[in-house]
């Protein structure tokens, strides 16, 4: 028989307060979506399909999935308006292990892992300001290479790093304060970056189109490419939306301050079907402007961001290469600058909401009891604190590069099984209220479970993404003896 988590009783400890409006939500989940990765991740796309209609196919093959998960997750949240979201969600559908696996892997891997690269690719772009913010470990730092497992674990200090750790922490003391300094960041910072990302869109299309690219592009012939459907190029589709589905990914995180959401009820279904068709809407129009300043199969180690086109372009870094484009050599530098605002916002919503699932959980006794109180603020301050320690010791070790690779598969593993349970609590709990039902019930829903698993199975069998796929798997299963421990406490 499953156990059943112990829930502290309710006592006169302050409670987490209800400040963020259908706007903030909305914000939340946008600016917790957009990172550096629309900026870079095209091009890995591009080098894998081969063609500006696949390009496109897979950003929106993942607005469609984005969008589906959200409108079933509306109803979860809606019904469940509580600190944690998703781990509440699976605790009450598929019981408290699976809800304890998602809490252990989302703290250990997909939303630690997430801020630590979000806060180091900070850093990154605030080296092509201040050139002094190098990716060279400093030399009076203790500084090793462990190779374990096929992979490299390259501990030291570098620059960027340095710069990673200060917004960790800085972000930190900023959501301790309360939540309302907290969705105040977020809501600024989100409206700054999605105007500069509408800009560079509005600007590509209509002002800086270059006609060599939209020859190349959509040309006759260039634009559909090969048709070849084969089962190898469905497998390197699969790959590709790797790329994607994690630039997309975090748009659940409003959940997770569910009970911080004013109106719940009516806000949280509203806020994720907005932020996320938001952010679809914009990612996928950034490609159509990207395809209309570059041409997408370019030559590496060509001189110029025309030659190297979408898929060569420097470092991967798309973005800068279509601001180029628009505004000669000064566009990598207001690119650089965009960027810094819109990781800043992302790192800011990441930390906010995680902090939450924790919290979570150790009401439930599932996780240490410190992690379970406020502050004076009435923040989870302990919750918030532990992450950064996590956080920290995955920047100073560089292995949130390695973790990454294992996020997308453990995502969409509990993705699809948190809509699973949409599909359980009708049946458990068909009297509960639902001030919200989820569109297209049970066919969407159906959908989204099968496209998830579709892309779960591609990964577990493509040769790129296998390896990463397995040990995404093998972190979550890890947590099942870890969760014992716990009850046994």
């Amino acid at each position: 028989m499953t156990a059943t988590p112990r829930p502290v009783s309710p006592s006169a400890e302050p409670e987490l307060v209800q400040a963020m409006t259908l706007t903030d939500a909305t914000m939340l989940v946008a600016g917790s979506m957009i990172g550096s990765g629309i900026f870079i991740t095209s091009a890995t796309i591009a080098r894998t399909v081969g063609s500006p209609f696949w390009l496109l196919a897979v950003w929106v093959l993942t607005g469609i999935m984005t969008l589906l998960g959200a409108l079933a997750f509306g109803e979860l949240a809606a019904m469940y308006p509580k600190a944690g979201g998703q781990y509440v969600f699976l605790r009450e559908s598929l019981g408290p292990l699976t809800g304890f696996l998602y809490g252990w892997t989302l703290f250990l891997i997909i939303q630690t892992g997430t801020i630590a690269a979000v806060t180091v690719a900070f850093g990154r772009f605030l080296g092509v300001l201040w050139p002094a913010i190098s990716p060279m470990r400093f030399a009076w730092f203790p500084q090793t290479d462990i190779h374990a497992f096929g992979t490299t674990i390259e501990l030291g200090l570098t620059p960027q790093r340095l710069v990673g750790l200060a917004a960790v922490w800085l972000l930190t003391w900023i959501n301790l304060q309360g939540v309302t300094l907290g969705k105040w960041v977020q809501t600024l910072f989100t409206i700054a970056k999605t105007g500069a990302l509408a800009l560079l869109i509005m600007l590509g299309l209509f002002v800086g189109r270059n006609a060599m690219a939209i020859a190349a592009n959509f040309g006759s012939g260039h634009f559909m490419g090969s048709m070849d459907l084969s089962g190898a190029f469905v497998l390197a589709f699969g790959a590709a939306l790797v790329g994607s589905l994690f630039s997309s990914d975090a748009w659940n995180n409003v959940t997770f301050a569910a009970s911080e959401v004013r109106e719940p009820h009516r806000n949280l279904p509203r806020a994720l079907a907005l932020g996320t068709g938001l952010v679809t809407l914009l990612y996928v129009m950034a490609n159509v402007a990207y395809l209309n300043l570059l041409p997408l199969n370019g030559a590496e180690g060509a001189a110029t961001v025309l030659g190297r086109g979408i898929a060569h372009a420097a470092q991967d870094r798309v973005g800068t290469a279509a601001a180029e484009v628009i505004f000669g050599s000064s566009g990598g530098v207001l690119m650089a600058a965009a960027i810094l605002v819109s990781t800043f916002g992302c790192a800011n919503g990441l930390i906010l909401a995680g902090a939450r699932v924790s919290y979570a959980m150790a009401r439930d006794r599932l996780f240490f009891e410190r992690v379970g109180k406020l502050n004076a603020n009435k923040a989870p301050a302990a919750a918030l604190v532990l992450q950064a320690i996590w956080v920290s010791v995955l920047c100073l070790t560089g292995t949130y590069n390695q973790l990454l690779n294992y996020v997308i598969f453990a995502a969409l593993l509990f993705y699809a099984l948190t809509t699973a349970g949409l599909f359980l609590l009708r049946r458990m709990k068909p009297d509960h209220p639902r001030p919200y039902r989820a569109i297209g019930y049970p066919w969407l829903p159906g959908l989204y479970i099968v496209l998830s698993s579709v892309v779960c199975v591609i990964l577990l069998v493509a040769p790129a993404t296998r390896v990463e796929a397995i040990s995404g798997l093998v972190l979550v299963l890890l947590g099942i003896p870890v969760y014992w421990g716990w009850r046994r406490v």
